[in-house]
């Protein structure tokens, strides 16, 4: 039996913390001993449905209640999960069953475990022939025992964001999952009697189905779990259920912090106590050094510790976790030399930061990286590099994949060395500390210096009236002598012409004082409009299809002509 499932079973034998569901309104609490149990009988319902070791199964369900003992009965059966992407009211529904069919026949999956709200997509997966177990009928099997599981049998097949419109799936085995899960509690100093995690996280996506569902349900951790759509619809329930079962960990994307930010600074004094908190990850997205001041600052009237905020540095690919600080660091930032970095790819640090923002990079650092995984930056011609020199980053471990899933069969994703190219850019400082800059691929190359998007996206979302987190910087011309770049933003006021152009004059402006180059186009688009991933990323390369139509602005064309 591999390490993961006996360690999963016992904890249902032994321990007493569990998993919390249905909040804000209908609280509902089961140990993991609880859930063991049902996944047995569901187990029993898989089986009676003809699952069984290697079968691959795609699981479409949005209730943590459901998932979890979901799960560990598809582990149960020795079978590997992958959790679909899930339709909104927004969705095309035909588009979505036709993608939908094309993952599942990418895995080759032997069935789609359903559950609630998507059960109205049923007829759609039958009409293509997918067989279809309900989520809803497998409590009423009859419970059996687990059989027997390899350390190397698929556990996950992680679905990618998917930003080129083809389909992939990180494999993630039983080994691999053990091994980071023993990395991340080792790294955080859990305390499996006094901490409690929180989460309103998708499943589907790796944070939240292995940081904080597999990984609870492995060693028997307190989770508070809701939806996705409980904190969209109400983002301060994420400060209530810190305040109500004394949170201790909790993790969001970027943008999140920006909002729960701008809540919190509206929020009456005596509304939250969120003193427990000794862990917020900040990962999935570029972390913003000032969405960490202001959630700071904004939580301060609620005893947060600033000490709390943390930034992190994970990827499917290792199944999850790359670097962690150690707690209580809070977030540390590497102050150094935009020119040396952009021009020379050298991060050289500075003593303090100059008068002038474009002289300057303020980059959060990630902590070191977890146990047993070992990195290295690399340059174009994968020769290692020192500390302070900008270049991929690699890395290799036990908790790396072997490959990848796709439409075209299976692919690896290590060298003969076991080395992962992440496709990020980065460097690592002198204490070992792991620092991104970028995605290889949105590089933009201008006059011979490196821009990297972020920089040019956090400038842009400074200007009053851009909707926090909804920038994006575009390459032109990638690969051509006069590359530049465009600016699409997100804005309420995008009906309104002369708001408009005062967006485009003022994102112009910062941009060029912070990053000290300039757009060549900036289109200012309204709330929803910016594509993105199905969990959440924006997508830069979609996003080019909407300038397809937009002029150089105004304020643009005229810096250009006066240099």
């Amino acid at each position: 039996m591999s390490r993961f499932t006996v360690t999963m079973y016992a904890t249902a034998h032994t321990s007493e913390r569990g998993l919390v569901t249905g909040e804000p309104d209908a609280p509902l609490r089961r140990t993991w001993g609880d859930i063991h149990r049902l996944a047995r009988r569901m187990a029993g319902g898989l089986a009676e449905a003809g699952i069984g070791h290697g079968d691959s199964i795609g699981v479409l369900a949005g209730m943590p209640v459901d998932i979890a003992p979901a799960c560990q009965a598809i582990w149960m059966r020795g079978a590997s999960i992958t959790m679909l992407h899930q339709p909104t009211p927004r969705t095309d529904l035909v588009r979505w069953a036709r993608d939908t069919q094309t993952v599942l026949t990418m895995i080759d999956a032997h069935a789609v475990v359903l559950g609630a709200p998507f059960e109205a997509a049923e007829p759609l997966l039958r009409e293509r022939g997918i067989a279809v177990v309900r989520i809803d009928r497998l409590p009423y099997g009859r419970g059996i025992d687990p059989i027997v599981t390899a350390e190397d049998d698929i556990a996950l097949q992680q679905l990618t964001s998917g930003s080129t419109g083809a389909p992939k799936a990180v494999q993630i085995t039983h080994a691999n999952f053990f091994v980071n899960a023993c990395a991340m509690f080792d790294r955080v100093k859990f305390q499996l009697d006094d901490d409690v995690m929180v989460s309103w996280l998708p499943l589907f996506h790796d944070m939240g189905m292995i940081g904080f569902l597999s990984v609870p349900m492995q060693f028997g951790a307190e989770v508070v779990c809701v939806t996705p759509l409980d904190f969209l619809t109400r983002p301060l329930v994420w400060a209530q259920l810190i305040d109500k079962y004394r949170g201790t960990v909790t993790a969001a994307p970027n943008f999140a912090y920006a909002l729960l930010a701008r809540r919190l600074r509206q929020a009456e004094d005596d509304a939250f106590d969120l003193s427990a908190v000794r862990y917020m990850w900040n990962g999935a997205e570029p972390v913003d050094p000032d969405t960490m001041d202001t959630l700071a600052a904004a939580g301060q009237r609620f005893g947060l510790d600033p000490h709390a905020l943390t930034p992190v540095y994970g990827m499917a690919e290792t199944t999850l976790a790359v670097a962690i600080p150690g707690p209580g660091q809070g977030p540390v930032y590497d102050v150094i030399d935009a020119e040396l970095l952009d021009a020379l790819g050298k991060a050289v640090p500075v003593a303090r930061e100059q008068t002038r923002p474009a002289s300057t990079r303020r980059l959060p650092t990630l902590g070191h990286l977890v146990e047993h995984l070992e990195g290295r930056i690399v340059d174009g011609e994968r020769r290692p590099l020192p500390a302070r020199s900008v270049g991929t980053i690699e890395l290799r471990g036990p908790a790396v994949t072997s490959g990848y899933v796709t439409v075209d069969g299976f692919r690896p994703a290590c060298d003969a060395d076991g080395w992962l190219d992440t496709g990020d850019i980065g460097y690592f400082t002198d204490e070992g500390l792991i620092v991104i800059c970028g995605r290889a691929k949105d590089v933009i190359i201008m006059g011979g210096r490196n821009i990297y998007p972020t920089d040019v996206e956090r400038a842009a979302t400074r200007v009053d009236g851009v909707r926090p987190g909804n920038a994006v910087a575009v390459r032109l011309d990638a690969g051509q002598h006069r590359e530049s770049f465009a600016v699409v933003v997100e804005s309420g006021g995008h009906q309104n012409p002369d708001e408009v152009t005062r967006l485009e004059r003022e994102i112009v402006h910062r941009v060029f004082t912070e990053v000290g180059v300039r757009p060549r186009t900036v289109a200012v688009l309204g709330p929803g409009a910016l594509p993105k991933t199905s969990s959440g990323k924006l997508r830069r390369a979609a996003t080019a299809m909407h300038l397809t139509h937009c002029r150089p602005t105004a304020a643009v064309e005229r810096r250009w002509a006066t240099g």
